[in-house]
């Protein structure tokens, strides 16, 4: 029989991405309000759902606050800046969009959106599913197995466990280890000092695990030998804050997470406000086909401002097919130079930009 999909979205991950893109990062409304993010974070989405084709979905997001690592260890991400206030002016847009498309969409106050990912993923697992978790952050590898795999939508990149060795140069379940060996500056999370990814790949490598590393502490030469047995006592704590709860007493499990019928009058809403006609487009369920000579239907557009193209480059960045041309002023390729280019996302809507 076929496994039922799971598939996870870190949505806290991909929002920061999304807003750091500079194509997207340029994108407002008509109230020169920043949408970026949210254009990238659901397109993203949208991807998901099409290739994928999950029985079970479900995006996660951090909360605000303090959680319960900030209570192990009080400076956990102390050092982290305040979030841009144009990032954070898209958040509660993008939550409200997300559950307005019937996709289920959690978070918990007490946990980050990681731990929240890990008991799903943990539960669907040891049901039977296959799982599959979009993120880029290299935390949630410590879950790959068999059933669990990650998939990074800004560079396509899947990773198996085979995936996650090569990457990293240790298994999923040293993961944790290695991890702790490092510390995390962005985190605030102490670990040894110089030990970076090649030096914690070679030692689990050699020992297998951070436990035999301390028993074989003094072993190790040299200065790293030092920066070792001057910081074995605060390895424990690093551990304890990069590993994951596979554990956490959530109010849906992944069975409950299925998509529901969209609410398309206040999607439409959205989007127009906005302003993401690629969006539209995907919501008006109307064949190509039924489109033709329907003038009404038709955009044809001559870019001449910054913020027209970049709705454009983000609208072909996002579209699974283009169509893409030139105007020269020759058809001698030797002779010809370029007076224009034309692309469309589909038939009846395209645009010009002349050079």
């Amino acid at each position: 029989m076929k496994r039922k999909k799971l598939v996870l979205v870190d949505g806290s991950y991909y929002l920061f991405r999304a807003f750091h893109v500079p194509a997207l990062q340029r994108l407002t409304n008509d109230e020169g309000r920043p949408s970026g993010a949210i254009f990238g974070v659901l397109n993203m989405v949208r991807k998901l759902i099409n290739d994928y084709s999950p029985e079970y979905f479900a995006v996660v997001f951090d909360t605000k606050g303090p959680t319960f690592r900030n209570r192990i260890y009080p400076e956990y991400k102390a050092n982290r800046p305040p979030m841009p206030e144009e990032l954070a002016s898209q958040i509660e847009p993008l939550h409200e969009i997300i559950r307005d498309l019937g996709l289920p969409l959690l978070m918990d106050g007490d946990i980050e959106a990681d731990d929240v990912i890990a008991t799903l993923a943990c539960e669907a697992s040891n049901a039977g599913m296959d799982v599959l978790i979009s993120s880029g952050d290299k935390d949630l590898a410590q879950l790959v197995n068999d059933q669990i795999r990650l998939v990074n939508t800004m560079n396509n990149v899947t990773l198996d466990r085979e995936g996650v060795k090569e990457k990293y140069g240790v298994w999923p379940e040293q993961i944790i280890d290695y991890l702790s060996l490092m510390g995390d500056s962005v985190d605030n999370i102490p670990g040894v000092p110089k030990v970076g990814p090649k030096t914690a790949a070679k030692w689990l490598g050699e020992y297998r695990t951070l436990e035999a590393i301390i028993e074989h502490a003094d072993e190790f030469r040299g200065k790293v030998g030092e920066y070792l047995r001057g910081h074995i006592d605060q390895l424990p704590l690093a551990k304890k804050l990069v590993t994951l709860k596979c554990d956490a007493d959530l109010e849906l499990h992944p069975g409950d997470l299925v998509i529901s019928a969209p609410d398309t009058g206040k999607i439409r809403k959205h989007y127009d406000q906005w302003q993401m006609k690629s969006l539209l487009q995907s919501i008006d369920n109307v064949p190509a086909e039924n489109n033709r000579n329907n003038d009404q239907e038709r955009e044809y557009i001559t870019v001449l401002e910054q913020s027209d193209l970049d709705r454009w480059l983000a609208d072909l960045a996002a579209a699974k097919l283009f169509s893409f041309d030139t105007e020269t002023t020759s058809l001698n390729y030797a002779d010809a130079e370029i007076v224009g280019i034309s692309f469309a996302t589909r038939e009846g809507r395209a645009a010009y930009v002349p050079l």
